[in-house]
């Protein structure tokens, strides 16, 4: 149901949601969680006015702190973990490209069963772009997902690469920074209080020495990390992450880690602030979404496990990071992930293989899915080359589906989105399982503070437009 006035969901609200100078109190929360909490999520993305959209945002997430669900930095975790104070758990980082809504209380309920605090809800600025979820409008789903599951406690949502691009960045470096700072403000605003900052992509491999190479990796990172720091509520330290090589490119090695870091912290020093980043991302052979073969398969990975281990106790023992992050992990094989905890990996980010199972579930609409492709197969064509096969022209393009079907996937039948969501659950069981996030709760409400940050009617419905 789509409301045109937020008269229309304030009469809905009545007996659940209180509202009084401003402020908002949960009067049921039990109806609320039945089936208002749907409608509130279903127009703070799809409906058509920016009031109707920002007041369904305001109301989630502040009926959300109500329940004690707080958008929360991992950074207390994770310099616990740079003290060796926890280890032998890998948290998982899970990005919500398509049905987001389902695929976040999947997760919540995976959580739930076992206990587990540590894992992300995280979205990369590429999938802002081609699923169209910006940061205003994510937040309030995977916060609504958490009141529709019973979560009480910190929900950690994070950006994802947030990455220079290095070609627009050569023609106008202001102009690339500026544009990423623009991105930043609106996560920090919207609750992200996890931020990976990827500027590997400047890293030029034609330097003279290796410093050299790194030098504008380190230097625009210590300016956007700075930015982040300016932004923070107060009370809050946002979690901030940083890359050394890029993903798919040459893989990562010591004198490079050092090279960056030693770098990093020194000119962090001279702006005079403390905090750094808390973990590092490294290349170790992976690419993101994998390698489609002609079939449309995915082709083998020789992941660098040594690298891994190498590089994550370096960023441990010598500087105090909660460790290294594999991205690209998603289409590994299954029998591989159990490694990563063992090898004290401290972060993993999964993403392809999810969107995979959404499209290839059995409950998904066969009708929907060929619409889906032949739109794909037209708008995108001019992506296709020569030599790509359809099969890998669909596995490469399929993640913009969610973005073009954005409505078609928000209007399956809830029998079909029962269905997938249910199937997804029991992937992350598995994968929690095997990352031995089991009981994690107690070290994330021992080293994560809640800081609770009120939501501004005003700012949600200018964030809309």
């Amino acid at each position: 149901m789509l409301f045109v006035s937020k008269e229309e969901i304030t009469t809905q609200l009545k007996g659940v949601v209180g509202q009084n100078n401003g402020s908002v109190t949960l009067e049921n929360a039990d109806k609320l969680r039945d089936q208002l909490i749907d409608t509130l999520v279903e127009n703070s993305v799809l409906s058509k006015s920016n009031d109707v959209k920002g007041f369904a945002r305001y109301i989630i997430k502040s009926a959300a702190l109500e329940l004690g669900i707080v958008p929360a930095s991992i950074q207390g975790l994770y310099e616990a973990m740079g003290r060796g104070e926890y280890h032998g758990f890998t948290v998982p980082a899970l990005n919500t490209r398509g049905m987001t809504y389902e695929f976040c209380r999947a997760i919540f309920r995976s959580a739930h069963k076992i206990d587990c605090g540590a894992f992300i809800f995280e979205i990369a600025k590429s999938e802002i772009s081609y699923t169209f979820q910006p940061p205003h409008e994510v937040a309030p789903v995977i916060l609504a997902a958490a009141i529709k599951e019973g979560h009480k406690g910190p929900v950690f949502i994070q950006g994802d690469h947030f990455q220079v691009n290095a070609k627009a960045y050569g023609q106008d470096p202001k102009k690339e920074i500026e544009g990423l700072k623009d991105l930043i403000r609106q996560g920090v605003g919207a609750g992200f209080y996890n931020i990976d900052i990827d500027t590997s992509t400047l890293v030029d491999l034609s330097k003279p020495n290796v410093v050299e190479e790194q030098r504008l990796n380190f230097e625009v990172g210590v300016d956007l990390t700075n930015y982040v720091r300016e932004l923070e509520p107060e009370g809050i330290t946002v979690s901030v992450g940083g890359e050394i090589g890029e993903v798919g490119k040459e893989n990562s090695n010591e004198e490079e880690l050092r090279a960056y870091l030693d770098n990093f912290n020194a000119l962090m020093k001279k702006t005079g602030n403390a905090k750094g980043i808390s973990k590092i991302s490294i290349q170790t052979g992976t690419s993101h979404g994998g390698v489609p073969m002609p079939d449309g398969s995915v082709a083998d990975v020789e992941l660098d496990f040594a690298t891994l281990e190498n590089l994550s106790r370096i960023s441990r023992k010598d500087y105090g990071l909660a460790g290294a992050v594999q991205h690209g992990a998603s289409t590994l094989p299954l029998n591989l992930f159990h490694k990563f905890p063992e090898l004290e990996t401290a972060e993993i980010h999964l993403a392809t293989d999810f969107q995979n199972m959404i499209y290839d579930s059995e409950h998904f609409p066969k009708d929907m899915k060929e619409d889906l492709y032949k739109h794909l197969r037209t708008k995108f064509a001019a992506e296709k080359s020569a030599d790509m096969t359809d099969e890998q022209f669909i596995y490469k393009t399929r993640k913009k589906g969610f973005g073009e079907f954005k409505a078609q996937f928000w209007g399956l039948p809830e029998e079909v989105k029962a269905g997938i969501g249910k199937e997804l659950e029991a992937k992350f069981d598995f994968i929690f399982e095997k990352l031995n996030v089991k009981n994690t709760r107690e070290a994330v409400d021992k080293t994560v503070e809640l800081v609770p940050v009120q939501p501004n009617l005003d700012a949600e419905i200018a964030a809309c437009e």
